[in-house]
């Protein structure tokens, strides 16, 4: 399978992505989330941290100006935004590997141009507001053609 395409026409269908995201993610994989501002990266988030347990009362914001947020969800969330950082030196200084190999799911926002550096393989999210809200989700490696093969399933 190349890639999946999820129609979103409203919140409640990115709420239910993000549950058979959480069914079919595992500590240490990748998610990358693509799409201009405004189109849900953030909101596919905080859903995706909802159904991996976190408190509701607790909240997912976007790590734009922090780079980071670890979310203690199970298993773990580290969220990055890598809006601000084009250089590949300030990506490494990040960590982001780390995150990874101590079990953390990464879910990383506007991280397409450094896939490699962040694994090398993960699902990549795209989201598009225009011409309908959709998600079309490729895998970039074969622990996450698995995933998306799992996810095309749920």
């Amino acid at each position: 399978m190349s890639a999946l395409t999820v129609a979103l026409p409203h919140r409640r269908a990115t709420t239910r992505l993000a549950g058979r995201l959480a069914r079919v993610l595992a500590p240490g994989d990748l998610l990358v989330l693509e799409g201009p501002l405004g189109s849900g990266k953030t909101f596919l988030t905080r859903a995706l941290c909802r159904a991996l347990g976190l408190d509701r009362a607790l909240p997912v914001t976007s790590p734009t100006f922090t780079l980071l947020h670890e979310l203690e969800t199970v298993p773990p969330v580290a969220h990055a935004d890598l809006y601000r950082l084009a250089d590949a030196a300030a990506v490494r200084l990040l960590g982001l590997d780390a995150q990874r190999d101590e079990g953390r799911i990464l879910v990383v926002e506007w991280g397409g141009p450094h896939v490699a550096l962040l694994g090398g393989d993960g699902l990549v999210v795209e989201l598009a507001v225009e011409p309908r809200r959709q998600a079309q989700i490729h895998a970039t490696g074969a622990r996450s053609a698995q995933l998306l093969a799992e996810l095309a399933a749920a």
